[in-house]
């Protein structure tokens, strides 16, 4: 594998500074598009931890990651977030990163809610999405991912949880903390779905989940191979985070099915 430099960017909105990463690999492909990253609800740049570096070696395509706006290295979000942040994402936060890093083609990998913006992302954006991933995405209010929220919500209520958070989110973790599991579990939340965006994908798309994952049954993976065409990867024994679990598997999954659009 080729060896990977990172550089970090501050995105300037009118809402405030979004913190981006970019790694580049020293043999990246001369036209292949990027591959961004969309976190998950607690998520952030610094979370994916080496699976960035690790991608951008395998497929020899530059990786962006950014930190919604309120996560991370990220300035505070001072809204609340409304129910349709998901399909808001690909026209805000990520159309700032885009124009700021030049990002014309892309290919999306977003795991979780961010697997949700993904697929907004490619119908948003149509011919400049050029491969879709997702990863443990949730692209409907199933009773399973509320009941694993609502368990969440007791285990972050104990003494020190939070601060788990502020490793990550500082000040802003309490505010990140509210916007998962108090906009999940909100009644205006509870038919959601990405049923209309994912009849809108028209990218190559891969669905990629646990048969284990607490935070959403493999009915998801299901619909968005039914609805968008996409190629379903289930992984046996594995959680909502493949790419920690069985990032050796992840990693063969994606580059592997990136090489073969060629």
């Amino acid at each position: 594998m080729s060896s990977v430099e990172s550089q970090d960017v501050f995105v300037p909105t009118g809402s405030g500074q979004i913190f981006a990463r970019r790694w580049t690999p020293d043999a990246p492909g001369a036209n292949e598009a990027p591959i961004v990253l969309m976190h998950d609800s607690l998520g952030c740049v610094e979370l994916w931890r080496d699976f960035p570096q690790q991608i951008a070696a395998a497929t020899g395509r530059a990786v962006i990651a950014y930190d919604r706006l309120g996560f991370g290295r990220s300035d505070p979000n001072a809204a609340t977030l409304a129910p349709d942040f998901v399909v808001r994402e690909p026209n805000e936060g990520f159309r700032a990163v885009r124009e700021a890093l030049g990002i014309d083609r892309y290919a999306v990998f977003g795991h979780s809610v961010g697997g949700g913006m993904a697929i907004a992302s490619a119908a948003a954006h149509g011919n400049a999405c050029q491969a879709l991933i997702t990863e443990s995405a949730q692209v409907f209010a199933e009773a399973r991912t509320l009941e694993g929220i609502r368990q969440a919500r007791v285990s972050f209520a104990q003494p020190g949880q939070l601060d788990r958070l502020k490793k990550y989110h500082g000040e802003k973790a309490a505010w990140v903390l509210s916007a998962w599991i108090d906009t999940w579990l909100s009644p205006e939340f509870a038919d959601w779905t990405l049923d209309a965006e994912l009849a809108r994908v028209a990218s190559p798309a891969l669905a990629l989940h646990g048969d284990s994952d607490e935070y959403g049954s493999t009915e998801h993976a299901e619909r968005i191979s039914r609805l968008a065409g996409a190629r379903k990867v289930i992984y046996a024994q594995c959680g909502h985070v493949p790419h920690r679990e069985m990032p050796e598997q992840v990693l063969e999954t994606v580059s592997g099915w990136l090489a073969g659009l060629a």
